[in-house]
C-alpha cells in the first residue's frame, strides 16, 4: 500500500469527543484543520459553549443531548465518518494534548506497516510538561496491559490512534472515561487487529493538567484494564 498524503487528507476523518472544552475547542479544531479538512466533534452534553464554539472554528458538530461518557462520542463520531466514506479514522483530544504534525507520520507507518492501526506512544516519542507521578501511573498501568492482555504495548492509555476504516467498523464503543481504552484493547484482541505504535508528543498544560488522571483515578484504571481482559 503506497502513502499518498495528498488523496488521504480528502478521505480522512479527525473523530475529536469533547465534554465542556469550550476553552480549548477552538484552538484544537483551528489546528487540526491546517492539515485536514475533515474535522467532526462530537459533544457529549456539555454545559458550556463547545459546540458553538467548535462549529465556528470550522467543525461538524454532533451533540449528544444527555452525557454518554468518552467511548460512546467516539463511536457516534466514528459512524458519522465512516457513512461519508472515510478511509482512515484518526481520535484526537480536545484538551490540546496531542500535535497534529504526528498524524501523517501515524498515517504513514501505517501504510507502509499494512498494519490495522496505529497507536501513539509517548514513551517512544516526547512528552512536555508531564508529572513525574502521572508518569509513573501510565507506566504502571501499560506493565500491568502487558502482562494481562500479552499486547506488546509501550502506552495503553494515549488517546491520538489512527484506525483504517475496515478496522473501525469492527469497534463498539459504549464506555465512559479510560474505560473505553480498555474497550479499545479488547477490539484488539477480538479481532486480532495488526497494530503499529508510533512516536509522538504529548504537550500537558495546567488544562489538560486539571481534566487528567490523578493517583486517585489508579484503581479506575487498573478495573478497566481487568474488564478488558474479560472481555478479550
Amino acid at each position: 500500500m503506497l502513502y499518498d498524503p495528498i488523496n488521504l487528507q480528502k478521505d480522512v476523518w479527525i473523530v475529536i469527543p469533547a465534554y465542556n472544552e469550550g476553552g480549548m475547542i477552538a484552538d484544537v479544531v483551528a489546528e487540526v484543520g491546517t492539515m485536514f479538512p475533515n474535522v467532526v466533534v462530537i459533544d457529549d452534553a456539555s454545559a458550556d459553549e463547545t459546540s458553538a464554539t467548535a462549529r465556528g472554528a470550522g467543525a461538524t458538530v454532533l451533540r449528544h443531548p444527555f452525557n454518554l461518557g468518552q467511548g460512546a462520542a467516539l463511536q457516534t463520531g466514528i459512524e458519522f465518518a465512516l457513512a461519508r466514506g472515510a478511509s482512515h479514522i484518526v481520535t484526537f483530544d480536545a484538551d490540546g494534548q496531542h500535535h497534529i504534525e504526528d498524524v501523517p507520520i501515524m498515517l504513514e507507518q501505517l501504510a507502509q506497516s499494512g498494519a490495522d492501526l496505529a497507536l501513539g506512544s509517548r514513551f517512544l516519542g516526547n512528552t512536555v510538561g508531564m508529572s513525574q507521578s502521572r508518569g509513573l501511573l501510565l507506566k504502571a498501568a501499560t506493565l500491568f496491559t502487558q502482562i494481562t492482555t500479552g499486547l506488546k504495548l509501550t502506552d495503553c492509555h494515549n488517546g491520538l490512534r489512527v484506525f483504517t476504516a475496515e478496522a473501525a467498523s469492527k469497534l463498539n464503543l459504549r464506555q465512559n472515561r479510560m474505560a473505553h481504552a480498555s474497550e479499545i484493547l479488547a477490539g484488539i484482541r477480538k479481532n486480532r487487529f495488526d497494530f503499529v505504535e508510533v512516536p509522538v508528543t504529548i504537550t500537558y498544560s495546567d488544562y489538560s493538567r486539571e481534566k487528567g488522571q490523578t493517583f486517585t483515578d489508579a484503581f479506575v484504571i487498573f478495573r478497566d484494564l481487568i474488564a478488558a481482559r474479560l472481555l478479550s
